[in-house]
């Protein structure tokens, strides 16, 4: 016999190894602080699924107590927790959660914060003042979270604060399907600050709607002064669109300029109700259609004579955690 034939007839069977198949993805796991547990409850029932078993309390000193009560290893867990009002004790709900899941070995943190507090301290506008929506996002990354998936943010920078991948969600699609079934005749939406002409233009182009701008002045951190109103509202209908409602100074002023210009009728957009200091009494009894504001933050209790509509975000808030735990794409959510 050859050398080649016994080469041959001596070589081993090359063994093929299995396919590998792609490593599913972990189990999904949702807790929630006290800050808004009816959002959270909202969210998991669009999922499908129960609100994960977590200890949120205090211990006597006030100090906040969490403690997970289910097993989370190598889980990819969302923790639904917006930083409302009380802003400091819900942010420090948000990171001990977000450090109790680390220490239980969950395989990835996303937080979930509908609302951004801290988020008006964006820049310096002046000597010895803090940037804390930076530190946020320092406190954030350091407790161990591994994403944020957030709305509305009060100016879009805020995303550029973070070393860590952020989902910047808008309440646009739930709001504008809103204002589609208003029916309005001759629609012009209106900017309340320079800072949100984009989110209005947005609004505008989507309903085929008109816009228009009111330059304003702040005289304090709850005070405004209105300046003038830029483009054509009489006999229109007035959509005043803006990210929250705070101390609803900027909201009072544009409806008086509104109705100066004789506009037909004027409905109230907000995404956040922050509703603090002295709204209540100042939305009591505005001349408006209606005040439309999403479920991001709790409503207390509401502002007297006047028409308020609670929109849900929980099933957009849903779809962006369904596809963010299976790695698909967020940002298609608003093409």
């Amino acid at each position: 016999m050859r050398a080649e034939e016994t080469m041959a007839t001596e070589a081993p069977e090359v063994q093929v190894a299995p396919a590998v198949s792609a490593k599913p993805p972990a189990e999904m796991k949702v807790f929630a602080g006290n800050a808004n547990p009816k959002l959270a409850q909202d969210i998991c029932r669009c999922l499908g699924m129960a609100l994960g078993q977590a200890e949120v309390g205090r211990f006597p000193d006030g100090e906040t107590k969490v403690r997970i009560l289910e097993d989370i290893r190598g889980r990819d867990v969302f923790i639904i927790q917006p930083t409302c009002p009380p802003v400091n004790d819900n942010l420090m709900e948000l990171l001990i959660l977000i450090d109790a899941c680390r220490r239980a070995s969950a395989e990835r943190i996303t937080a979930v914060i509908p609302y951004f507090g801290y988020a008006r301290q964006d820049r310096k506008h002046e000597g010895r003042v803090p940037i804390t929506a930076k530190l946020v996002a320092n406190l954030l990354a350091t407790a161990g979270v591994s994403r944020v998936l957030c709305m509305d943010l009060h100016s879009s920078q805020i995303q550029g604060f973070f070393d860590i991948p952020v989902d910047h969600l808008y309440a646009g699609p739930v709001m504008s399907q809103h204002l589609r079934r208003q029916n309005l005749a001759d629609p012009v939406i209106m900017c309340p600050d320079t800072g949100g002409i984009k989110m209005a233009n947005g609004f505008a182009k989507r309903l085929g709607a008109g816009l228009a701008l009111m330059h304003k002045r702040r005289t304090g951190d709850s005070e405004v002064e209105r300046a003038h109103i830029v483009g054509d509202i009489a006999g229109k209908d007035v959509v005043i669109v803006d990210d929250m409602i705070s101390t609803a100074g900027t909201i009072v002023e544009a409806v008086r300029g509104c109705l100066e210009m004789k506009c037909r009728s004027i409905s109230v957009l907000a995404t956040h109700p922050v509703f603090c200091g002295r709204a209540y009494e100042r939305l009591s009894g505005l001349p408006v259609r209606e005040i439309a504001v999403c479920d991001t933050i709790p409503l207390k209790k509401m502002p007297e004579n006047v028409k308020v509509a609670v929109l849900s975000v929980a099933p957009l808030l849903a779809e962006a955690i369904r596809r963010t735990h299976r790695n698909e794409s967020v940002s298609k959510l608003f093409d």
